[in-house]
């Protein structure tokens, strides 16, 4: 996470650079909210193998306040977007970011369930049939809070709808972008199942792709603010559920997620001389 903080104040800081040609960079950091469909999760391991049904879970966003949201040593507490983009040409853009969402599974719901159950001694033992059963402390407890991370990249389209101008230069650009996208699932999930102690650490555990849709205006051609309005499937075939490697868990669900991001443009490289050949891009 400081990693992620350092390349933020290091872009940013450069941003001051203008350009709003082809072959330029951008930058942003903002804030997501999100909504998960109903999903079957499955659990697996030598005691057990069962199936949850229609499972519903909600996202987690941190109360508003300057702290923690524009405290630098916390500005990875709250559901957040982050993300690196090259212009490749004045209408397309190719990038790549994480998402911060945080998943979390209603507790005490009531749950269909099918499979089996064979601990030492539990009293949730036996072979379930569609049955339901509701989600107690001492049975289940699950959520993807630190987080549920999309490291993602993507390509996208850009179009200048119109502007606000003086004689030397554009002051406001109303614009919007549509992409598509695809990338890996690195969440740290919290999981505590039939009183197993969970090992609460990062792991690959699946992938997923997405599709955006976002206005955008952005002032003097650096800085800029967007609304995007992101819908993608989460397949994550297998979530760390225990200290035990033989213990895991599956699920599949689509989200819709709303992200409020600021960033600037800025150029890395000097303009290329007038003798030099031009790129064909």
């Amino acid at each position: 996470m400081k990693t992620t903080l350092f390349f933020v104040l290091f872009f940013i800081g450069i941003g001051i650079i203008r350009a709003q040609e082809k072959h330029q960079f951008y930058t942003y950091w903002g804030w997501n909210r999100a909504v998960f469909t109903n999903s079957d999760i499955t659990f697996t391991s030598p005691d057990y193998n069962f199936t949850l049904e229609n499972v519903t879970a909600h996202d987690r966003p941190s109360d508003f306040a300057l702290n923690p949201y524009l405290n630098p040593g916390k500005m990875t507490v709250p559901q957040y977007n982050f993300r690196i983009g090259y212009y490749l040409n004045s209408k397309t853009s190719i990038s790549i970011g994480v998402d911060h969402m945080k998943y979390v599974v209603d507790d005490n719901q009531i749950a269909t369930i099918r499979g089996k159950i064979a601990l030492n001694n539990n009293k949730y033992n036996g072979n379930y049939n569609g049955e339901t059963i509701e989600l107690a402390e001492d049975f289940l407890r699950f959520e993807h809070t630190d987080g549920l991370n999309y490291i993602n990249s993507d390509i996208r389209r850009h179009f200048e709808l119109f502007y606000i101008h003086s004689k030397k230069r554009k002051i406001i650009t109303f614009g919007a972008q549509i992409g598509l996208g695809a990338g890996i699932y690195y969440p740290r999930t919290s999981s505590i199942l039939l009183n197993k102690k969970h090992k609460d650490a990062f792991k690959v555990s699946g992938f997923g792709y997405n599709g955006i849709v976002s206005p955008k205006i952005t002032f003097f051609n650096i800085a800029f603010i967007a609304s995007e309005f992101k819908m993608g499937q989460t397949l994550l075939s297998n979530i760390e559920t225990s200290y035990d490697n033989n213990d895991f868990a599956k699920q599949n669900f689509w989200y819709f997620q709303y992200n409020l991001v600021f960033g600037v443009e800025y150029k890395l490289f000097n303009k290329k001389k007038k003798n030099e050949p031009q790129s064909l891009l």
